[in-house]
């Protein structure tokens, strides 16, 4: 089992910059991938970024350029850098991890953390 904590959320102005951060613990060893997804208001939840435990990513069309995900191979923390923020962006951040475990695959949310950009 894996728990994920997230952090960094917050209010930011149009063109402003934001890091998210999530922290797993639990059986982190079975983690192979890790990613981002949001869910606007009465919109379905999208995949924004995701990243391999071989460092592979993959980037919403509408991110790409703007955001930047990343892994701290120590802490096994995953970031996502969030630049030229704009209204669109505004949402709940869900961190996501999938997990093999013996060939048992499981997915893990955290919370959600919310963003909310505007003037």
């Amino acid at each position: 089992q894996v728990q994920l904590v997230e952090s960094g959320g917050g209010l930011v102005q149009p063109g402003g910059s934001l890091r998210l951060s999530c922290a797993p613990s639990g059986d982190i060893s079975a983690i192979y991938k890790m990613g981002w997804y949001r869910q606007a208001l009465g919109k379905q939840r999208e995949l924004v970024a995701s990243i391999t435990i071989g460092g592979s990513t993959d980037y919403a069309d509408s991110v790409k350029g703007r955001f930047s995900i990343s892994r701290d191979n120590a802490k096994s923390t995953v970031y996502l850098q969030m630049n030229s923020l704009n209204p669109e962006d505004t949402a709940v951040y869900y961190c996501n991890a999938e997990t093999n475990r013996r060939w048992v695959l499981n997915n893990y949310w955290g919370q959600g953390t919310q963003v909310t950009v505007s003037s």
